[in-house]
């Protein structure tokens, strides 16, 4: 009587809730899903970007996050494509936080790099977190279309008692979907400094920093952004300049 109470209850248990199969751990067992996965071309590569979940599924403080999986598949036309097929995605990155591998990591921002692409294909990356005891967040999708670049513009930089002129000419055979340049800058070699200066594209071949401060080198950067398959695509990285603000004649 006792052994057959016992197997009764532990059929109700693993029955709850109408659920059959393995048991789903709880939200606050599972990391929350990753919100802010993208997929962007800088030159010939991707950047995947990512932040790690700050919380469980939840909503509290998540402690025991352990890492991340990365996964690709290349999209098929709509009458072929299966994402839910058991050989559509492939994992190109497992990312353990105790020794990270394949992915720079600033200020909680992961960075995985992708070369492996080709022309006109369109790419998904799907993005699993899991904590130490192997519990899985929800997937995070992005998905970018691989196309052709434009090649780096050349970049001079001039000092001047305000700040930096940045001049640059643009590599030869450029259509007209272009849509600016972007512009970027560091202090010195410091390579956490790095920042966009231009929040929108820079139309024309020139651009002044003014927000500089005395006595500090700077080193620029420029690429060239074109208009492609709906989306804004950077080119190839232009040569190094620098340069800070000079004493007044």
């Amino acid at each position: 009587m006792g052994r057959l109470f016992v197997l009764t209850l532990l059929l109700t248990l693993l029955a709850a809730c109408g659920r059959k199969g393995g048991l789903v751990p709880p939200d606050s067992l599972v990391p929350a899903a990753v919100t802010n996965l993208r997929a962007e071309q800088k030159g010939e590569q991707f950047y995947v970007t990512w932040s790690a979940p700050s919380s469980d599924a939840g909503g509290k403080r998540l402690k025991d996050l352990a890492g991340f999986r990365l996964f690709r598949r290349e999209v098929l036309p709509p009458e072929e494509d299966c994402e839910t097929c058991p050989t559509a995605y492939q994992l190109v990155q497992d990312v353990d936080l105790e020794y990270p591998k394949g992915v720079q990591v600033y200020n909680n921002l992961y960075i995985f790099t992708d070369a492996s692409l080709k022309n006109g294909t369109t790419y998904q990356y799907k993005l699993i977190a899991y904590n130490k005891e192997g519990a899985e967040s929800a997937p995070s999708r992005a998905r970018s279309k691989k196309v052709a670049s434009p090649a780096a513009p050349r970049l001079t930089a001039t000092s001047t008692p305000t700040g930096v002129t940045l001049e640059w000419q643009p590599a030869p055979g450029a259509g007209t979907d272009r849509a600016g340049f972007n512009v970027y800058r560091r202090r010195g070699s410091d390579i956490a400094t790095l920042a966009l200066l231009t929040p929108q594209p820079v139309k024309g071949n020139r651009y002044e920093d003014l927000h500089v401060d005395f006595g500090v080198t700077y080193t620029y950067m420029v690429r060239e952004v074109v208009s492609a398959a709906g989306q804004l695509v950077e080119g190839a990285i232009s040569n190094e300049a620098t340069g800070g603000q000079a004493l007044p004649e």
